[in-house]
Parts: C-alpha cells; sequence; structure tokens
C-alpha cells in the first residue's frame, strides 16, 4: 500500500479530485452550447439549438453543415425563448433536408 509519506505520489488526492470536477464541469457546460440533431428520414434532419443569447443560430449552422457538406435546405425553423432558464436566451429548431 503507497501512503502520502512515501513521496512516490507527488500530486495529492484532493488535487486530482478537484481537478477531476473541474474538467468535468467544463465539458458539461461545452456540451451545453452544442446543437444535437436526429435523424427523421434518408436525408432529412431535426436539429435541436441551445438557448443562446440573442437568438443566434450559428450553432444550427455548424451541425447542419456537418450533416450535409453538400448543402442543406431548411423545411422549418422555430425559435422557442426560454426565459425561465437565462433572461434573453433563445433555442432554435431546425428541420433539414440535405440536398
Amino acid at each position: 500500500m503507497i501512503s502520502r509519506d512515501d513521496k512516490l505520489l507527488p500530486i495529492s488526492t484532493d488535487r486530482v479530485r478537484r481537478t477531476l470536477c473541474f474538467l468535468l464541469a467544463v465539458l458539461a457546460l461545452a456540451a451545453c452550447t452544442e446543437a444535437s440533431a436526429y435523424r427523421v428520414d434518408y436525408r432529412t434532419f431535426r436539429i435541436e439549438g441551445p438557448g443562446v443569447p440573442g437568438g443566434s443560430d450559428a450553432p444550427d449552422r455548424r451541425i447542419a453543415g456537418r450533416l450535409c457538406p453538400e448543402g442543406y435546405r431548411i423545411l422549418d425553423k422555430f425559435e422557442n425563448r426560454a426565459y425561465h432558464d437565462e433572461p434573453g436566451s433563445v433555442s432554435t429548431n431546425w428541420t433539414i433536408r440535405c440536398l
């Protein structure tokens, strides 16, 4: 068994635990700003964007460009103003079809 007095572990377990918690928190926050996409049929996708102040649709455009590198057409666009999460936060939902 290795103890702290042996000096074999230069990093304390408290520091490792804090670092892991910080990394998990950063990854969780990063995931909240990414849009998610679901396949509806062969060339049709539904994209649900995150809540963005001001209602930017940039996360939707990024994921649509990844899903359809040849181009896409927006079939339906819906904006949801979520006042309970963050004031001024607008999430956009798209239904797109790849060209």
